[in-house]
């Protein structure tokens, strides 16, 4: 199901939901950068990019889309917001890791994870107040708790520990720096809602 696209102001609604793809994807290049732990989804999609020699970001389109037809098929009402999403966070992804080097400095490799966690909080307050629908990963999710008797945070819980765990099985960068952004990425979200006064599914 496709929500419907408000065409006045999707000039400007696309304009800023790239802002927040961009630092999105910036977001996850530097942890990736940092050498010390991603995402849960990022440790999957890196450990298929070694295994295929696919890029990160092309594995991330590819890994979304796939999401994507699972949130379908469970009847999970997307955006256009979905679709882009899926499309441009994998292509600024890699841009980004094409442009930062590998660092070996070890305080600039912590300072890089923790404006990483900080950026993907803002990036998700400013993609999700445009409010063109939720990312495939955001959108599995919650079809599982629509469909099953989880709540949203068991939900998400069970399918990033799920997620996680395979990727590191599939040797993708599980680590310290991935607790971190579990801890982390909650409250880095919550603080960026209220400074952008974003409001989730108004």
């Amino acid at each position: 199901m496709l929500k419907p696209i408000r065409w006045k102001t999707f000039p400007r609604d696309f304009a800023v939901i790239q802002i927040g793809f961009a630092l999105f994807g910036l977001s996850i290049a530097l942890m990736i950068r940092s050498h010390l732990g991603t995402s849960p989804w990022a440790v999957l999609e890196v450990a298929l990019s070694q295994l295929t020699s696919i890029t990160p970001g092309r594995m991330s389109i590819l890994v979304g889309f796939t999401v994507l037809i699972g949130a379908l098929a469970m009847r999970e009402q997307v955006g256009w917001g979905t679709l882009t999403n899926i499309l441009f966070i994998g292509l600024w992804e890699d841009m980004f890791l094409g442009l930062i080097p590998s660092i070996e400095n070890v305080i600039l490799r912590w300072t890089l994870l923790f404006v990483a966690i900080f950026m993907m909080g803002i990036a998700t307050a400013i993609y999700i107040g445009v409010d063109a629908g939720a990312g495939p990963r955001d959108s599995l999710m919650l079809a599982i708790k629509r469909t099953t008797p989880l709540t949203l945070q068991a939900a998400r819980g069970w399918l990033e520990l799920t997620v996680v765990v395979v990727g590191g099985l599939l040797g993708g960068p599980a680590s310290i720096g991935t607790l971190l952004f579990a801890i982390l990425i909650g409250p880095a979200v919550q603080w960026s809602f209220k400074v952008f006064k974003v409001v989730p599914h108004k």
